[in-house]
Parts: structure tokens; sequence; C-alpha cells
């Protein structure tokens, strides 16, 4: 049998099918959390196979994973959407990940090496260099990359499964959140302080640095809901 006749083992083609999809839901997850694909769009098969470059199974095999991680809603009969986070379940979101924030800075304070902070601050160096430029989109990335270290670094598996999760959900909520460049400088020295206190080993003030970092993002985003963000005010009243 010519060699591009031959069909492949079921168990090497659950695999190939496996590999693509986890492929398809990462790029996906990456052009939503870009903002490359923005919340309340929907999303395609036939778009997504040909951007991709892939057939359609995988893709959704793909939508079903995101749906897990909270990033798109199918509906039955209409298709599948990303996301689009109500301001009340933003604020849930925020309110818990504080806690969570808490728990993170004050085991980074007591276990953190030398190497690991020294990537963290190249980070929140990036991360003042990019609002310098008032680059909105680069610097939501950069603090996406800044958290998730920290609880990566916290060592606790289970932790970080919930908190990325919740991150990705926030996210979709949060960048616009962050399009006033006015509050990039005001959110640097926020991550300033949280890194001087981390790097102090003073567990108190590392998780209250990190508490009060969430608690002030919250806090700016209901600000912004209530001064007539257009945004903030459309998703207030939808549920995801």
């Amino acid at each position: 049998m010519p060699a591009s006749q031959v069909i492949p083992h079921p168990t090497i083609a659950l695999l190939r099918t496996e590999s693509l999809s986890t492929a398809a839901q990462q790029e996906i997850e990456r052009m939503i959390l870009a903002g490359e694909i923005a919340p309340g769009a929907k999303l395609t098969e036939a778009w997504l196979s040909e951007r991709l470059g892939i057939s359609r199974g995988p893709i959704r095999e793909a939508f079903r994973m995101l749906e897990e991680a909270g990033l798109v809603r199918q509906e039955k009969n209409r298709g599948v959407f990303v996301r689009d986070i109500p301001l009340d379940e933003a604020v849930e979101i925020y309110d818990l990940r504080a806690v969570m924030d808490e728990l993170i800075g004050r085991r980074l304070a007591t276990s953190i090496t030398p190497e690991q902070l020294k990537k963290v601050r190249a980070t929140v160096d990036r991360m003042e260099a990019t609002a310098r430029t008032g680059d909105v989109d680069g610097y939501h990335l950069l603090n996406l990359q800044f958290h998730d270290a920290l609880v990566e670094f916290a060592g606790n598996r289970k932790l970080a499964a919930i908190y990325r999760k919740l991150v990705k959900e926030l996210a979709l909520f949060r960048r616009r959140n962050l399009n006033d460049r006015g509050v990039l400088p005001h959110s640097v020295a926020e991550h300033r302080q949280i890194l001087k206190a981390i790097a102090s080993g003073d567990a108190e003030a590392a998780g209250r640095a990190m508490y009060e970092h969430a608690i002030e993002s919250k806090e700016r985003m209901l600000k912004g809901a209530a001064t007539g963000s257009a945004p903030a005010r459309a998703r207030a009243g939808r549920k995801g």
C-alpha cells in the first residue's frame, strides 16, 4: 500500500486530533485575550478552520475546552460566542481573586527565589516601559504574565488552576478597564509596591499589597461604570 494511503492506528489518530484541538484552543484563547477577537463576537468553525489551517473537528473540541475555561459560551441553534462578562460577575471575580492574591503574596514573601524575583522584576520593567508608550494592549499582556508568574512561583497547582481560570474570565472585562492610558502609571506603581513587599520577605506586607491591588483594580472598574463608561454600562445588564 502506498505510504499516502496508510491508515494511521486509531490511537495515533486520536493523539493527532487531541494535539490539534489543544493547539487550536491555545491559539483561539490567545486571540481572545489579546483582543483580536472581541467579547460578544461569534466564532465560526469555517472561519477558524481556514484561519488555523485545520479541519473543523479539532475546532469543535477547542470550543468545548474554551467553554470549560469560561471564555466562550455555546448557544443552541445560534453558535459559539466569546463571553462578555457582566459587571456583577466581574465584581465577584475581583473579590475572590483579592483573597487568592493575598495568599499568593504571603507564600511568595517566604519562598520566592532570587532567580524568580529577577524574572518578575524584569516583567515589571517591561510593563513600565510599555506604559510610557501608551500601548494598552501590550501592557495588558505583560500584566497577565506578571500575575501568572506569581501564581506559578507560589507552588500550589490547585490554586494556580483556579486562579488562571478567574484571571482569563476577568481579562474579557478588564482589558477594557485599562483602555484609559492614565491608569497605566498608577498600575505600574502598584506592581512595583507588590514586588518590593515580596522582596522584603514580609509576608503580611506582601499579602496586603496583593490584596489592595486587586481591590483598587475593582474600585477603578466600578468608578468607570459609575461615570458612564459605555462598555461597562452595557455589560452591567447582561449575563455572560
